[in-house]
Protein backbone atom coordinates (compact mmCIF):
# COMPACT_ATOMS: atom_id res chain seq x y z
CA UNK A 1 0.00 0.00 0.00
CA UNK A 2 2.72 2.37 0.90
CA UNK A 3 4.49 1.62 -2.50
CA UNK A 4 1.11 2.83 -4.53
CA UNK A 5 0.88 5.70 -2.44
CA UNK A 6 4.13 7.17 -2.15
CA UNK A 7 6.71 5.12 -4.68
CA UNK A 8 8.95 4.68 -1.44
CA UNK A 9 11.39 2.15 -3.17
CA UNK A 10 11.75 4.19 -6.02
CA UNK A 11 13.06 6.90 -4.28
CA UNK A 12 15.54 4.76 -3.10
CA UNK A 13 13.78 4.22 0.62
CA UNK A 14 11.74 2.04 2.70
CA UNK A 15 9.09 2.49 4.88
CA UNK A 16 11.02 2.02 7.84
CA UNK A 17 13.22 5.02 7.09
CA UNK A 18 10.16 6.98 5.94
CA UNK A 19 8.29 6.95 9.41
CA UNK A 20 11.75 7.16 11.46
CA UNK A 21 12.00 10.80 9.20
CA UNK A 22 8.51 11.68 10.28
CA UNK A 23 9.17 11.24 13.61
CA UNK A 24 12.40 13.04 13.57
CA UNK A 25 10.33 16.20 11.81
CA UNK A 26 7.90 15.41 14.75
CA UNK A 27 10.35 16.15 17.68
CA UNK A 28 11.53 18.88 16.15
CA UNK A 29 8.75 21.20 15.30
CA UNK A 30 6.26 19.77 17.75
CA UNK A 31 7.07 23.04 20.08
CA UNK A 32 4.45 25.02 17.38
CA UNK A 33 1.81 22.91 19.39
CA UNK A 34 2.46 25.44 22.45
CA UNK A 35 4.81 27.83 20.82
CA UNK A 36 1.96 29.22 18.56
CA UNK A 37 -0.78 29.87 20.70
CA UNK A 38 1.59 31.19 23.33
CA UNK A 39 2.26 33.95 20.79
CA UNK A 40 -0.75 34.63 19.19
CA UNK A 41 -2.75 34.80 23.19
CA UNK A 42 -0.84 37.81 23.67
CA UNK A 43 -2.84 39.39 20.85
CA UNK A 44 -6.13 38.27 22.69
CA UNK A 45 -6.99 34.67 21.04
CA UNK A 46 -7.51 32.07 23.47
CA UNK A 47 -4.97 29.97 24.03
CA UNK A 48 -6.40 26.63 24.44
CA UNK A 49 -8.25 27.59 20.90
CA UNK A 50 -5.02 28.47 19.37
CA UNK A 51 -3.68 25.80 20.26
CA UNK A 52 -6.84 23.70 18.82
CA UNK A 53 -6.08 25.72 15.52
CA UNK A 54 -3.04 24.38 15.61
CA UNK A 55 -2.90 20.96 15.66
CA UNK A 56 -6.05 21.43 13.02
CA UNK A 57 -4.03 23.53 10.60
CA UNK A 58 -0.68 20.93 11.04
CA UNK A 59 -2.74 17.85 9.85
CA UNK A 60 -4.75 18.72 7.26
CA UNK A 61 -1.69 20.75 6.10
CA UNK A 62 0.82 17.97 6.23
CA UNK A 63 -1.69 15.47 5.11
CA UNK A 64 -2.50 17.26 1.60
CA UNK A 65 1.63 17.64 1.63
CA UNK A 66 1.99 14.08 1.60
CA UNK A 67 -1.02 12.94 -0.35
CA UNK A 68 -0.70 15.50 -2.98
CA UNK A 69 2.11 16.94 -3.17
CA UNK A 70 4.37 13.45 -2.34
CA UNK A 71 6.72 15.72 -0.58
CA UNK A 72 8.27 14.92 3.21
CA UNK A 73 7.70 18.48 4.31
CA UNK A 74 5.67 19.44 7.46
CA UNK A 75 3.15 22.28 6.89
CA UNK A 76 2.30 24.23 10.43
CA UNK A 77 1.85 27.51 11.48
CA UNK A 78 4.78 29.46 10.94
CA UNK A 79 6.97 31.10 13.31
CA UNK A 80 8.31 34.59 13.12
CA UNK A 81 4.51 35.18 11.22
CA UNK A 82 2.86 34.41 14.08
CA UNK A 83 4.77 37.37 15.75
CA UNK A 84 3.85 39.78 13.08
CA UNK A 85 0.20 38.84 13.32
CA UNK A 86 0.02 39.09 17.43
CA UNK A 87 2.99 42.13 17.96
CA UNK A 88 2.71 44.32 14.41
CA UNK A 89 -0.88 43.73 13.43
CA UNK A 90 -2.21 43.23 16.79
CA UNK A 91 -0.71 45.22 19.28
CA UNK A 92 1.24 47.34 17.27
CA UNK A 93 -1.38 48.59 15.08
CA UNK A 94 -4.43 48.06 17.18
CA UNK A 95 -6.40 45.61 14.84
CA UNK A 96 -8.94 43.10 16.41
CA UNK A 97 -7.38 39.75 16.88
CA UNK A 98 -10.36 38.52 14.58
CA UNK A 99 -9.77 41.41 11.68
CA UNK A 100 -6.49 40.43 11.66
CA UNK A 101 -7.53 36.56 10.94
CA UNK A 102 -9.55 38.12 8.25
CA UNK A 103 -6.35 39.50 6.71
CA UNK A 104 -4.79 35.78 6.90
CA UNK A 105 -7.79 34.89 4.56
CA UNK A 106 -7.83 37.30 1.98
CA UNK A 107 -3.76 36.66 1.94
CA UNK A 108 -4.15 33.28 2.07
CA UNK A 109 -7.11 33.61 -1.30
CA UNK A 110 -4.27 35.43 -3.54
CA UNK A 111 -1.87 32.85 -2.71
CA UNK A 112 -4.10 30.47 -3.65
CA UNK A 113 -4.72 32.51 -6.78
CA UNK A 114 -0.19 32.70 -7.88
CA UNK A 115 -0.20 29.21 -6.66
CA UNK A 116 -3.01 27.84 -9.31
CA UNK A 117 -1.69 30.23 -11.91
CA UNK A 118 1.79 28.85 -11.73
CA UNK A 119 2.85 32.38 -10.57
CA UNK A 120 5.96 30.51 -8.49
CA UNK A 121 7.38 29.02 -11.80
CA UNK A 122 8.21 32.75 -12.81
CA UNK A 123 10.00 33.31 -9.60
CA UNK A 124 12.33 30.35 -10.00
CA UNK A 125 13.25 30.97 -13.07
CA UNK A 126 14.30 34.47 -12.00
CA UNK A 127 16.59 33.39 -9.08
CA UNK A 128 20.17 32.41 -9.86
CA UNK A 129 21.33 29.07 -8.74
CA UNK A 130 24.08 31.09 -6.65
CA UNK A 131 20.84 32.60 -5.00
CA UNK A 132 19.59 28.96 -4.55
CA UNK A 133 22.69 27.80 -3.27
CA UNK A 134 22.51 30.18 -0.86
CA UNK A 135 19.09 30.25 0.40
CA UNK A 136 19.68 26.45 0.98
CA UNK A 137 22.54 27.54 3.54
CA UNK A 138 21.23 30.32 5.01
CA UNK A 139 18.10 28.04 6.26
CA UNK A 140 20.41 25.56 7.46
CA UNK A 141 22.06 28.23 9.98
CA UNK A 142 18.69 29.75 10.40
CA UNK A 143 17.97 25.96 11.62
CA UNK A 144 20.93 26.02 13.75
CA UNK A 145 20.11 29.26 15.39
CA UNK A 146 17.06 28.28 15.79
CA UNK A 147 18.45 25.16 17.92
CA UNK A 148 20.99 27.60 19.82
CA UNK A 149 18.20 30.31 20.65
CA UNK A 150 15.77 27.28 22.37
CA UNK A 151 18.45 25.74 23.75
CA UNK A 152 19.47 29.18 25.25
CA UNK A 153 23.12 28.62 24.47
CA UNK A 154 23.11 32.15 22.74
CA UNK A 155 21.55 34.54 25.08
CA UNK A 156 21.21 38.78 24.64
CA UNK A 157 24.13 40.27 25.90
CA UNK A 158 23.92 44.21 26.45
CA UNK A 159 27.54 44.95 25.50
CA UNK A 160 28.32 42.30 22.07
CA UNK A 161 24.55 41.89 21.21
CA UNK A 162 24.77 38.38 21.97
CA UNK A 163 26.73 35.66 23.64
CA UNK A 164 27.24 32.32 24.95
CA UNK A 165 25.36 31.31 28.89
CA UNK A 166 27.13 30.80 31.26
CA UNK A 167 27.34 26.92 31.75
CA UNK A 168 25.24 25.85 34.70
CA UNK A 169 23.64 22.03 34.97
CA UNK A 170 21.06 22.74 31.90
CA UNK A 171 23.57 23.53 29.70
CA UNK A 172 26.21 21.15 30.24
CA UNK A 173 23.19 18.56 29.82
CA UNK A 174 22.22 20.01 26.59
CA UNK A 175 26.48 19.77 25.58
CA UNK A 176 26.24 16.20 26.87
CA UNK A 177 22.73 15.85 24.49
CA UNK A 178 24.71 17.51 21.71
CA UNK A 179 27.78 15.52 22.07
CA UNK A 180 25.95 12.13 22.20
CA UNK A 181 23.73 12.89 19.28
CA UNK A 182 26.49 14.35 16.85
CA UNK A 183 28.28 10.77 18.25
CA UNK A 184 24.96 8.64 16.64
CA UNK A 185 25.15 10.73 13.70
CA UNK A 186 28.86 10.09 13.00
CA UNK A 187 28.13 6.16 13.30
CA UNK A 188 25.07 6.13 10.52
CA UNK A 189 22.74 5.04 13.51
CA UNK A 190 19.37 4.57 11.91
CA UNK A 191 17.15 7.35 13.75
CA UNK A 192 19.93 8.88 15.39
CA UNK A 193 18.10 12.76 16.03
CA UNK A 194 15.55 10.74 17.48
CA UNK A 195 17.40 8.38 19.62
CA UNK A 196 19.84 11.84 20.58
CA UNK A 197 16.45 13.81 21.74
CA UNK A 198 15.13 10.79 23.57
CA UNK A 199 18.71 10.69 25.41
CA UNK A 200 18.61 14.32 25.97
CA UNK A 201 14.85 14.20 27.67
CA UNK A 202 15.97 11.44 29.72
CA UNK A 203 19.18 13.39 31.07
CA UNK A 204 17.22 16.05 32.12
CA UNK A 205 14.81 14.61 34.19
CA UNK A 206 17.03 16.00 37.32
CA UNK A 207 17.59 19.08 36.57
CA UNK A 208 15.06 21.14 38.95
CA UNK A 209 15.06 17.95 41.17
CA UNK A 210 17.88 16.92 41.97
CA UNK A 211 20.15 20.02 40.56
CA UNK A 212 19.86 22.80 38.29
CA UNK A 213 16.52 25.26 37.78
CA UNK A 214 15.33 25.24 34.42
CA UNK A 215 12.44 27.96 35.30
CA UNK A 216 14.38 30.63 32.45
CA UNK A 217 13.14 28.21 29.78
CA UNK A 218 9.42 29.05 30.55
CA UNK A 219 7.31 31.98 30.12
CA UNK A 220 6.91 33.81 33.37
CA UNK A 221 3.26 32.54 33.65
CA UNK A 222 4.42 28.93 33.13
CA UNK A 223 8.07 28.62 34.97
CA UNK A 224 9.21 25.76 36.44
CA UNK A 225 12.65 24.67 37.95
CA UNK A 226 11.76 21.15 36.45
CA UNK A 227 12.46 20.86 32.49
CA UNK A 228 10.65 17.89 32.25
CA UNK A 229 6.79 17.70 33.87
CA UNK A 230 3.96 15.55 33.64
CA UNK A 231 0.95 17.94 33.80
CA UNK A 232 -1.59 15.12 32.93
CA UNK A 233 -2.75 13.32 30.14
CA UNK A 234 -6.08 14.62 28.51
CA UNK A 235 -7.69 17.97 27.62
CA UNK A 236 -10.58 18.81 25.45
CA UNK A 237 -9.83 20.50 21.93
CA UNK A 238 -11.63 24.08 21.62
CA UNK A 239 -13.12 25.20 18.63
CA UNK A 240 -13.97 29.16 19.56
CA UNK A 241 -11.59 30.01 17.41
CA UNK A 242 -13.28 28.39 14.57
CA UNK A 243 -14.83 31.07 11.82
CA UNK A 244 -14.04 33.90 14.29
CA UNK A 245 -12.70 36.09 11.59
CA UNK A 246 -14.15 39.32 10.32
CA UNK A 247 -14.16 38.95 6.49
CA UNK A 248 -15.25 42.02 5.68
CA UNK A 249 -13.75 44.35 7.87
CA UNK A 250 -10.44 43.65 7.17
CA UNK A 251 -10.87 44.34 3.44
CA UNK A 252 -10.18 47.83 4.62
CA UNK A 253 -8.31 50.35 2.69
CA UNK A 254 -6.07 50.64 5.32
CA UNK A 255 -5.58 46.73 6.47
CA UNK A 256 -4.17 46.30 2.67
CA UNK A 257 -0.54 47.22 3.65
CA UNK A 258 -0.85 44.34 6.04
CA UNK A 259 -2.84 41.37 3.41
CA UNK A 260 0.62 42.31 1.37
CA UNK A 261 3.03 41.81 3.99
CA UNK A 262 1.26 38.25 4.94
CA UNK A 263 1.31 37.42 1.32
CA UNK A 264 4.97 38.13 0.11
CA UNK A 265 5.94 36.61 3.61
CA UNK A 266 4.09 32.98 3.39
CA UNK A 267 4.53 33.05 -0.65
CA UNK A 268 8.47 33.55 -0.43
CA UNK A 269 8.70 31.43 3.00
CA UNK A 270 7.24 28.43 1.45
CA UNK A 271 9.27 29.23 -1.77
CA UNK A 272 12.60 29.15 0.09
CA UNK A 273 11.98 26.33 2.19
CA UNK A 274 10.90 24.28 -0.76
CA UNK A 275 13.93 24.94 -2.41
CA UNK A 276 16.41 24.62 0.39
CA UNK A 277 15.06 21.37 1.60
CA UNK A 278 15.18 20.53 -1.87
CA UNK A 279 18.73 21.61 -2.36
CA UNK A 280 20.10 19.93 0.66
CA UNK A 281 17.93 16.64 0.62
CA UNK A 282 19.24 16.50 -3.44
CA UNK A 283 14.69 16.25 -3.63
CA UNK A 284 15.10 17.79 -7.20
CA UNK A 285 13.33 17.11 -10.47
CA UNK A 286 14.75 16.99 -13.81
CA UNK A 287 15.38 20.46 -14.33
CA UNK A 288 16.90 20.97 -10.73
CA UNK A 289 14.05 22.45 -9.69
CA UNK A 290 12.19 21.29 -6.34
CA UNK A 291 10.36 18.08 -6.53
CA UNK A 292 6.28 18.51 -7.27
CA UNK A 293 6.95 22.18 -6.44
CA UNK A 294 3.47 23.03 -8.07
CA UNK A 295 1.72 21.22 -5.84
CA UNK A 296 3.49 21.76 -2.80
CA UNK A 297 3.15 25.56 -3.42
CA UNK A 298 -0.97 24.56 -4.18
CA UNK A 299 -0.70 22.35 -0.46
CA UNK A 300 0.92 25.54 1.33
CA UNK A 301 -1.07 28.13 -0.32
CA UNK A 302 -4.05 26.25 0.79
CA UNK A 303 -3.08 25.38 4.80
CA UNK A 304 -2.73 29.32 4.75
CA UNK A 305 -6.18 29.57 3.24
CA UNK A 306 -7.85 27.45 6.45
CA UNK A 307 -5.46 28.99 8.60
CA UNK A 308 -7.81 31.97 8.88
CA UNK A 309 -11.12 30.37 9.24
CA UNK A 310 -9.64 27.93 11.57
CA UNK A 311 -8.77 30.49 14.17
CA UNK A 312 -4.24 30.83 13.45
CA UNK A 313 -1.91 32.61 11.66
CA UNK A 314 -0.93 31.31 8.69
CA UNK A 315 0.68 28.21 8.41
CA UNK A 316 3.42 27.65 6.18
CA UNK A 317 6.00 24.67 5.17
CA UNK A 318 8.19 24.20 7.77
CA UNK A 319 12.19 24.69 7.66
CA UNK A 320 12.22 21.74 9.99
CA UNK A 321 11.23 19.33 7.90
CA UNK A 322 15.11 18.63 6.48
CA UNK A 323 15.03 17.07 10.59
CA UNK A 324 13.26 14.47 8.68
CA UNK A 325 14.87 14.53 5.50
CA UNK A 326 18.27 14.10 6.98
CA UNK A 327 17.27 11.13 8.69
CA UNK A 328 16.59 9.71 4.81
CA UNK A 329 12.98 10.87 4.60
CA UNK A 330 12.41 11.08 1.34
CA UNK A 331 8.50 10.61 0.33
CA UNK A 332 4.95 12.13 1.26
CA UNK A 333 4.68 9.29 3.90
CA UNK A 334 7.16 11.35 6.29
CA UNK A 335 4.62 14.57 5.94
CA UNK A 336 1.47 11.75 6.85
CA UNK A 337 3.50 10.30 9.29
CA UNK A 338 3.83 13.85 11.21
CA UNK A 339 0.25 14.66 10.25
CA UNK A 340 -0.75 11.06 12.03
CA UNK A 341 1.91 12.22 15.23
CA UNK A 342 0.03 15.90 15.27
CA UNK A 343 -3.94 14.73 15.77
CA UNK A 344 -3.93 12.86 18.80
CA UNK A 345 -2.65 16.87 20.54
CA UNK A 346 -5.71 17.52 19.94
CA UNK A 347 -6.74 15.89 22.90
CA UNK A 348 -2.96 15.17 24.61
CA UNK A 349 -1.59 18.53 24.74
CA UNK A 350 -0.41 18.19 28.37
CA UNK A 351 2.09 15.36 27.16
CA UNK A 352 4.41 18.07 25.63
CA UNK A 353 5.47 18.91 28.40
CA UNK A 354 7.56 15.85 28.91
CA UNK A 355 9.43 17.09 25.99
CA UNK A 356 12.19 20.06 26.75
CA UNK A 357 13.67 22.75 24.21
CA UNK A 358 17.17 21.27 25.09
CA UNK A 359 16.29 17.84 23.81
CA UNK A 360 15.46 18.70 20.51
CA UNK A 361 18.31 21.87 20.32
CA UNK A 362 20.42 18.81 19.43
CA UNK A 363 18.66 18.20 16.39
CA UNK A 364 17.80 21.13 14.76
CA UNK A 365 21.68 22.14 15.21
CA UNK A 366 23.15 19.42 13.23
CA UNK A 367 20.60 19.89 11.08
CA UNK A 368 22.34 22.87 9.84
CA UNK A 369 25.29 20.85 9.14
CA UNK A 370 23.58 18.50 7.08
CA UNK A 371 22.36 21.75 4.72
CA UNK A 372 25.55 23.18 4.24
CA UNK A 373 26.51 21.36 1.52
CA UNK A 374 25.77 23.43 -1.15
CA UNK A 375 27.90 25.80 0.05
CA UNK A 376 30.60 24.32 -2.42
CA UNK A 377 28.94 25.25 -5.29
CA UNK A 378 28.62 29.29 -4.82
CA UNK A 379 31.33 31.06 -6.94
CA UNK A 380 33.69 32.65 -4.34
CA UNK A 381 35.67 34.15 -6.45
CA UNK A 382 33.28 35.02 -8.28
CA UNK A 383 32.28 38.86 -6.66
CA UNK A 384 29.12 39.52 -8.83
CA UNK A 385 28.09 36.25 -7.47
CA UNK A 386 29.51 35.96 -4.31
CA UNK A 387 28.14 39.14 -2.84
CA UNK A 388 24.40 38.20 -3.33
CA UNK A 389 24.64 35.30 -1.67
CA UNK A 390 26.86 36.05 1.19
CA UNK A 391 24.04 38.56 2.21
CA UNK A 392 21.09 36.43 1.83
CA UNK A 393 22.75 33.38 3.03
CA UNK A 394 23.97 35.52 6.02
CA UNK A 395 21.08 37.73 6.68
CA UNK A 396 18.60 34.74 6.85
CA UNK A 397 20.06 33.56 10.61
CA UNK A 398 20.52 37.38 11.46
CA UNK A 399 17.81 38.49 10.75
CA UNK A 400 15.71 35.53 12.38
CA UNK A 401 13.41 35.58 8.70
CA UNK A 402 14.01 33.99 5.62
CA UNK A 403 11.94 36.35 4.18
CA UNK A 404 14.21 39.14 4.75
CA UNK A 405 16.79 37.57 4.08
CA UNK A 406 15.70 36.94 0.75
CA UNK A 407 14.57 39.98 0.15
CA UNK A 408 18.20 41.42 0.93
CA UNK A 409 19.60 39.22 -1.50
CA UNK A 410 17.23 40.15 -4.70
CA UNK A 411 18.03 43.58 -4.03
CA UNK A 412 21.93 43.14 -3.65
CA UNK A 413 21.67 40.63 -6.92
CA UNK A 414 20.00 43.54 -8.64
CA UNK A 415 22.50 46.09 -7.65
CA UNK A 416 25.58 44.60 -8.12
CA UNK A 417 24.78 43.44 -11.39
CA UNK A 418 23.58 46.75 -12.39
CA UNK A 419 27.12 47.98 -10.75
CA UNK A 420 29.77 45.40 -12.84
CA UNK A 421 27.15 45.79 -16.28
CA UNK A 422 25.29 42.44 -16.20
CA UNK A 423 22.06 43.50 -17.17
CA UNK A 424 21.37 40.51 -19.01
CA UNK A 425 21.71 38.14 -16.29
CA UNK A 426 18.39 39.97 -14.40
CA UNK A 427 15.56 38.43 -15.65
CA UNK A 428 12.17 40.40 -16.10
CA UNK A 429 10.99 38.34 -13.15
CA UNK A 430 13.90 39.82 -10.90
CA UNK A 431 12.79 43.67 -11.52
CA UNK A 432 9.06 42.59 -10.19
CA UNK A 433 10.79 40.77 -7.40
CA UNK A 434 13.33 43.89 -6.85
CA UNK A 435 10.13 46.21 -6.42
CA UNK A 436 8.21 43.87 -4.13
CA UNK A 437 11.34 43.35 -1.79
CA UNK A 438 11.44 47.39 -1.26
CA UNK A 439 8.05 47.17 -0.46
CA UNK A 440 7.97 44.94 1.72
CA UNK A 441 11.32 46.46 3.42
CA UNK A 442 9.35 49.66 3.85
CA UNK A 443 6.27 48.30 4.73
CA UNK A 444 7.93 46.40 8.01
Amino acid sequence: MFERLFGIRAQGSTPRTEILAGIATFLASMYIIVVNPTVLSDAGVPFSSALTATVLVSFFGSVMMGFYAKNPILVAPGMGINALFAYTMVLGAGMEWQTALGCVFWAGVIFALLAAFNARQLVIDAIPAQLRYAIACGIGLFITTIGLVNAQFIVPNPVTVVGMASLDPVLVTFLIGFAVTAWLVVRNVPGALILGIVFTTLASVPIGRWWGDGSRYFPEDMASSTLVNFNGVFSMPDLSGLMALDLWGSLSVAYWPFIFVLLFTTFFDALSTFMGVSEAGNLKDADGNPRNIRRSMIVDASAALISGPLGTSPANAYVESAAGISQGGRTGLVAVVVAVLFLPFLFLSPLLSLVPAIATAPALILVGVFMMDPIRKIHWHQFDDAIPAFVAMVLIPFTYSITHGIAFGFLTFVIVKLAVGKTQEIKPTMWVLFALSLLLLFEG
